[in-house]
């Protein structure tokens, strides 16, 4: 009997220390999911709202750092009797959601046999009410959870917009310390086939108070941005004092300029344009002192498509004193609904004009990345180099990041650009 006893003791005790390295981890689902296939689904902070159609499936994304076993639940309301689709790694699981209950719904055990990251796959089969359910998070349950997963773990900050926009990730350009009177910066831009997604800004000239590259605003079209921060901060353009504003100096044919906020606040200018993947497109920026305590930037334009310079726009900034400085590159997705899907786009042939007309190459430049891929809440980030051009991609959740802070190399080029600065447009 004692013997009997003290088995039941170890074993109970054995099991209360297994409790305790057993952890609970609750994945958002408005900060880590999106829908496909869907028309009628919505993603809040709130999670999936909305959702009617059986073609759709949310896919939500986690990140293992090693092999895992874990019980896996979702959480939310159901108005419905719902029967519903789990699929991980080619696994699928049906369970039903009953009506009117707000709780966890088991949908069994799952193994992950490597690390990287995960798709969890959620569809409905059938329900008796206009809408599947409400789900709110994924609830992970297994040893030692917290310290092997990464996804956007709350909306601090409003991290569910950031963190489904996905990781920013840069380029800052290794300008020579003695070099301070840097006037033109030339950089070339090709972004790959299948690489124009959605959303994406393709930043070729960045310097310390703008920015100058091409995006893809939406299926029919494109543009080439190029925008100068006032020096006032400030989100609201119209709170900008009349004296800090950003002045229009000129602007080429067909070229729309106005003001920008949300991200800081300036002078904006860009030209619709139909860019092509697959081709490379060419960047010039002057930034020079203009004698009057304000520093003028000019952005030009090169396509292939119309073999010559096009000037972008010209703007005067107060309050300022300065040649170009803090050069770089950089690669976003503004357009959260696209954060699942990745991107990449190539740099080459950058260099720099000093204002007595020296001409240096740039092939050296240190990765960075923002504070959604700094905190770990986004890992699918990437920067290197391939023969004469630098890289970056993001998105997509690949699995292999790029360490940030890491310095990059590419091969040099034989010759400096050939451009007659006399002949640009607007001189």
């Amino acid at each position: 009997m004692q013997r009997t006893l003290k088995y039941l003791l170890v074993l109970l005790c054995g099991l209360r220390i297994s409790n305790l390295s057993a952890e609970r981890v609750s994945v958002p689902i408005g900060g880590n999911s999106w829908v496909e296939a869907g028309i009628t689904e919505k993603i809040s902070a709130d999670g999936l709202s909305e959702w009617s159609e059986k073609q759709a499936i949310l896919t939500t994304w986690v990140r293992f750092s090693e092999p895992a076993t874990f019980k896996l639940y979702l959480t939310g309301k159901s108005n419905s009797k719902s029967t519903i689709r789990v699929t991980i790694a080619g696994k699928s699981q049906e369970v039903e959601w009953v009506q009117n209950a707000e709780n966890e719904i088991f949908t069994g055990k799952w193994g992950v046999k490597n690390s990287g990251y995960v798709k969890i796959e959620l569809q409905g089969l059938s329900r008796s009410d206009s809408i599947f359910g409400m789900p709110h998070a994924w609830i992970l349950e297994g040893e030692e959870l917290s310290n092997k997963l990464s996804f956007v773990k709350n909306n601090e900050g409003n991290f569910f917009y950031w963190g489904r926009r996905g990781p920013s990730v840069h380029l800052n350009y290794a300008v020579p310390a003695k070099m301070d009177s840097v006037e033109w910066f030339y950089n070339e831009l090709t972004v790959p086939p299948t690489q124009d997604v959605v959303g994406s800004y393709f930043m070729a000239n960045g310097f310390a108070e703008g920015y100058f590259g091409m995006q893809v605003n939406s299926d029919s079209e494109r543009r080439i941005l190029f925008s100068v921060w006032s020096p006032f901060s400030t989100d609201d353009p119209n709170a900008i004092p009349d004296d800090q504003k950003i002045r229009r100096l000129k602007k080429g044919d067909a070229v729309y300029t106005g003001e920008f906020g949300n991200e800081g606040s300036g002078g904006q200018s860009y030209l619709k344009f139909p860019w092509k993947a697959g081709k490379t497109y060419k960047f010039l920026l002057h930034g020079a002192p203009s004698g009057d305590s304000t520093t003028t930037y000019t952005a030009y334009f090169f396509a292939p498509e119309v073999n010559q310079w096009q000037l972008i726009a010209s703007f005067k900034r107060p309050r300022t004193h300065t040649y170009l400085a803090r050069l770089h590159s950089f690669l976003e997705n503004f357009i959260p609904e696209t954060g699942q899907k990745s991107r990449r786009v190539y740099f080459g042939n950058q260099w720099i004009r000093t204002s007595d007309g020296l001409w240096t190459e740039i092939s050296a430049a240190k990765f960075s990345a923002d504070n959604t891929a700094r905190k770990g809440y986004r890992m699918d980030y990437a920067g290197g180099s391939e023969g004469r051009q630098f890289y970056l991609q993001n998105c997509g959740f690949f699995s292999d990041p790029t360490p940030i802070g890491i310095p990059l190399q590419r091969l040099p080029a034989a010759s400096p650009p050939d451009i007659d600065f006399e002949k640009l447009p607007g001189n």
